[in-house]
């Protein structure tokens, strides 16, 4: 589903986030990507849909070149991709309903979303996508009056609005605390699993990794140092291989930084 061939990402200040790089993900994997603040996960995450541009090479979705997409084209691979953030971007002085349905703007004409103008049919599959994640019942809620566990769920379910073949999430746990955390990873967990989407995650936690993912990739100085499937490897020597990522022996309970 998704390749990345020969990748390097250079900032305009020169620092080097991503060098040459080369991998692929295919459809219904579950991977998390790790390493230490600066090692270029985001920097990776956002090639996928070209929120940001490469140096060089290229990165490939469902065969499509994304690095050469523009317009309509670029439109149409990246409404097959959701998102979620950390910090959540929604809305906050909109209703739930509103920022879910907000997920639906890249199959409409850009003057019936600007006047909120949303069929039936939208409205159904914001309302499926909240009842995904069991949060129907603050459908008509204000956003700025849940929590930040509920903002998140709601972010979520604005992605599956998109109806994506891949979700990407980017730190999508880092500010909630530990009980919200793990509601919030079994909803990522339980989309993957249950209806087939593709998920590439960047997390810091790296005992979330292992409990979650089918395929840790380990990324330091903006080069791949680790692969690995989970089901082949055991819990001690998977802590053990970590060194090549963060560069000393890791513990299951450490949250190693923020990028």
């Amino acid at each position: 589903m998704i390749e990345f061939k020969g990748v390097s990402k250079v900032y305009d200040n020169g620092v080097r986030a991503l060098n040459k790089i080369s991998f692929q993900i295919q459809e219904g994997e579950y991977v998390a990507i790790i390493g230490l603040s600066g090692a270029g996960k985001s920097t990776l995450l956002r090639l996928i849909n070209k929120l940001i541009e490469s140096t060089e090479g290229e990165v490939l979705f469902d065969g499509q070149s994304v690095t050469k997409a523009k317009g309509k084209e670029l439109i149409n691979i990246r409404r097959q991709i959701g998102m979620i953030f950390q910090g959540f971007n929604i809305v906050k002085r909109m209703s739930v309903l509103s920022n879910v349905l907000s997920g639906r703007v890249a199959y409409h004409p850009t003057w019936k979303t600007i006047l909120g103008i949303f069929p039936e049919e939208d409205k159904q599959i914001a309302y499926r996508a909240l009842q995904r994640v069991d949060i129907l019942e603050k459908v008509h809620e204000r956003a700025s009056n849940l929590s930040g566990g509920q903002q998140q769920r709601v972010a979520i379910a604005r992605a599956l609005a998109q109806q994506p073949k891949l979700m990407l999430a980017d730190e999508p746990v880092a500010s909630l605390d530990p009980i919200t955390t793990i509601q919030v990873m079994d909803y990522l967990k339980k989309i993957n699993k249950e209806d087939g989407i593709t998920t590439v995650a960047n997390l810091h936690h790296v005992d979330l990794a292992l409990k979650y993912a089918t395929r840790v990739i380990g990324v330091r100085a903006g080069e791949i140092v680790y692969d690995v499937q989970l089901k082949n490897i055991a819990k001690d020597q998977f802590f053990k291989d970590l060194e090549q990522v963060y560069g000393r022996p890791i513990h299951n309970d450490e949250v190693l930084g923020e990028e």
